[in-house]
C-alpha cells in the first residue's frame, strides 16, 4: 500500500468533504463512520476533528465513543483485570451499540440514538439524553477492534500504528492489551480491510492512502 503524507488538519478537511456526499447503500438517511484504532492511536481525536470540520460546513453529526458501550466491570473482569481474551472479544457490549445506536440509524429507523450507556471509569450507567440525528448527519463511532463485529459502516477509517509505536505509546498498565491488537492485526487485518488507513507512528507526521 502506497501511502503519503498529510496533516491532520488537512485530514479532518479532506474526510469531511468526503462525507458530504457519502450515501449509505442500504438507503439509510445516517452516513456510519468508523474511526478504528488502538487508544494509543487515537482515534477519537481524528473523530472529533472531522466532525468540527462538518459543523464548519453546516453538516451536524454525532461522535460516539465506543467506549461509552463497555460492559459492566463485573463482567468485563470476570477472568481477571488483565485477561486479554476478554479484552478483544468481550469488553465491548455490541447488543447495547445494535440496539440504541445501529438500530434507530438503519433506513427506517427514528435517528433517535443514545451517545452513551456506560461510564468505564465509575462503572454505572451514563443516563445520557437520546440524541435526534437529522436525516444526512453523520454517526462517527470511534474505538478499537470496530472492524470485528459486523457493524454496518459507510466508511471505515483505521489509524495504524507498527508495533514498535504501538508498545512505546501504550502507557505501562496497559501494556497487557498489546497481544489484543497483534490479534487484531492477524485475524482482522483492519489495514486491508478498512477504507481509508493512516499510519500514525509519528505522531506529528501521518500518512495515509488517499
Amino acid at each position: 500500500m502506497r501511502l503519503q503524507a498529510i496533516t491532520w488538519e488537512r485530514l479532518g478537511d479532506t474526510l469531511a468533504e468526503r462525507l458530504l456526499d457519502l450515501a449509505p447503500a442500504d438507503g439509510s438517511p445516517w452516513p456510519r463512520i468508523a474511526f478504528d484504532g488502538a487508544p494509543a492511536a487515537r482515534p477519537g481525536d481524528l473523530a472529533d476533528r472531522v466532525a468540527e470540520a462538518l459543523r464548519v460546513r453546516g453538516r451536524s453529526c454525532l461522535v460516539v465513543p465506543a467506549d461509552g458501550f463497555l460492559r459492566p466491570a463485573s463482567l468485563r473482569l470476570e477472568y481477571g483485570h488483565q485477561d486479554t481474551e476478554a479484552y478483544y472479544s468481550g469488553w465491548l457490549d455490541t447488543g447495547a451499540l445494535w440496539r440504541e445506536v445501529f438500530g434507530p440509524l438503519e433506513a427506517d429507523g427514528t435517528g433517535r440514538v443514545l451517545p452513551d450507556l456506560w461510564d468505564p471509569v465509575t462503572d454505572r450507567a451514563t443516563r445520557s439524553d437520546y440524541v435526534e440525528l437529522p436525516p444526512g448527519s453523520p454517526l462517527l463511532l470511534h474505538g478499537p477492534f470496530l472492524l470485528n463485529h459486523w457493524f454496518p459502516f459507510d466508511l471505515t477509517v483505521h489509524i495504524s500504528l507498527s508495533a514498535g509505536a504501538l508498545r512505546r505509546r501504550t502507557p505501562e498498565p496497559e501494556q497487557w492489551t498489546l497481544p489484543a491488537f497483534a490479534r487484531y492485526d492477524d485475524e482482522t487485518g483492519p489495514g486491508a480491510a478498512a477504507d481509508v488507513v493512516i499510519r500514525a507512528d509519528d505522531p506529528r507526521h501521518p500518512a495515509w492512502n488517499g
